[in-house]
């Protein structure tokens, strides 16, 4: 389904009055406090963040799946579904594909299907983390970092198609996350399972188009609970740095050990120019892939401040690649996806509050308590009518979820698809 124009003005219009004097109080403060509204709003509509298209169904555990009515069932209905989202946040505008979940069959039918939603293709994923139907070697024992041959060949020709495919979309980056690892001591010699990697790695570098980027990710533990091949944000910054200058290390909030300091890892990366780019979720205790936002919102916070402070004093290093990476166990996918979009916008907008020049005369006199209260005048601000303001400008939905729940969009999907579908990777 796609949502018609006049249908979301409707919506809109009940509660536009109420919006617009929320938005110009909370404008004429900060006016007062020097801050250029409009440019806020400019920034806003600007930041879009990607849609993975294995988000669109319902997740799982190691100890079951429940499905959700009216899951897409292929990549067209994912589109359409990003398409809803786009619609509603205008902050959705874009799809990465997980290969060889979602290979299309009609490439230039796909393109046009997501060009009229607005949307561009983002980095591809390759999946060299499970075996697929009808191989004959296995990834079991590694895949980039195999002590044999044929395996790392079979996977470095995966990540190869995956460029290609990807080529063929407008995609201009790869993602590259390794499940490689061990389970218990003295099964892997660590030093040959990095060689081997950084050999692979340095060979899908040089399959990539001159115009594109390469991510790589870093996991501490899951599915190996030993070690993991590429455990930590330096050890993706050295296999970068070993395959050229348009490698970069991707930071994915969820593959972190409980409490690290991911904002001074956001700043290190930024400061050397190779951060390049996000993975959205939220934990509690590990990878649990949970709405962003809803477990930790100062921690977001914190990071989008070393990230817009950091876009603006870190030339060197490139614009970033923003997605949403989340598992939908038990809510609906879309208003998940709908919660974290709000989320992501919100710590955005907040950390572009921050006055970033009393900041620093705190810090260089060693005021802590006044560094404090900087950042928390910045967070407790009520931007809600600033991201409507910036969303009903564009054409998008004043309330998205209430939009969504009002339209009974998962009802017409149901009825469009049934209710026993269920997405593809999943």
């Amino acid at each position: 389904m796609k949502i018609k124009k006049e249908i979301l003005n409707s919506h809109n219009k009940e509660g536009l009055l109420e919006q617009e004097s929320d938005f110009l109080r909370l404008a004429e403060k900060l006016t007062k406090k020097g801050i250029d509204v409009m440019d806020l709003l400019k920034r806003l509509q600007d930041f879009q963040v990607a849609v993975p298209s294995w988000a669109l169904g319902a997740g799982g555990t190691r100890f079951g799946r429940f499905g959700f009515h009216g899951e897409p069932s292929n990549l067209e209905e994912k589109i359409d579904d990003i398409g809803i989202l786009h619609a509603l946040t205008k902050t959705a505008g874009a799809i990465s594909l997980h290969i060889p979940w979602d290979i299309p069959k009609d490439y230039d039918a796909i393109k046009e299907k997501a060009t009229g939603h607005g949307i561009i293709f983002d980095a591809v994923n390759s999946n060299t983390f499970q075996d697929q139907p009808d191989t004959k070697l296995s990834y079991r024992n590694g895949s980039l970092s195999s002590s044999d041959e044929k395996v790392r060949q079979m996977a470095i020709e995966h990540n190869s198609e995956v460029i290609d495919i990807g080529e063929k979309l407008g995609s201009k980056s790869l993602t590259v996350w390794l499940a490689d690892g061990t389970n218990f001591p003295g099964q892997r010699d660590f030093q040959n399972s990095l060689l081997n990697t950084e050999d692979s790695l340095r060979k899908i570098y040089g399959h990539m188009p001159e115009d594109w980027k390469f991510f790589i990710e870093y996991k501490p533990y899951e599915p190996n609970f030993y070690s993991t091949v590429i455990q930590d944000w330096g050890t993706s910054m050295m296999l970068a740095n070993s395959c050229g200058e348009r490698a970069y290390t991707l930071v994915d909030l969820g593959h972190h050990l409980p409490n690290t300091n991911i904002e001074q890892i956001v700043a290190t990366l930024m400061m050397k120019g190779k951060l390049g780019g996000f993975h959205f979720n939220d934990s509690k205790y590990g990878d649990d892939d949970l709405t962003v936002g809803s477990i930790k919102p100062y921690s977001l916070f914190l990071i989008f401040n070393e990230l817009v402070n950091g876009i603006k004093r870190n030339k060197q290093n490139p614009e970033l690649a923003w997605m949403i990476d989340a598992s939908h166990n038990i809510k609906d996918p879309l208003e998940d996806l709908l919660q974290s979009l709000e989320a992501i916008q919100e710590s955005y907008a907040k950390a572009m509050l921050i006055d970033q020049e009393s900041l620093s005369k705190a810090q260089f006199n060693d005021d802590v308590v006044q560094c404090q209260e900087v950042l928390q005048d910045a967070f407790r601000t009520d931007v809600r009518p600033l991201l409507a303001k910036a969303r009903v400008d564009v054409g998008g939905a004043l309330n998205p979820l209430k939009a969504y729940r009002e339209m009974e969009i998962r009802k017409n999907l149901i009825t469009e698809r049934g209710k026993h579908t269920v997405a593809t990777g999943l």
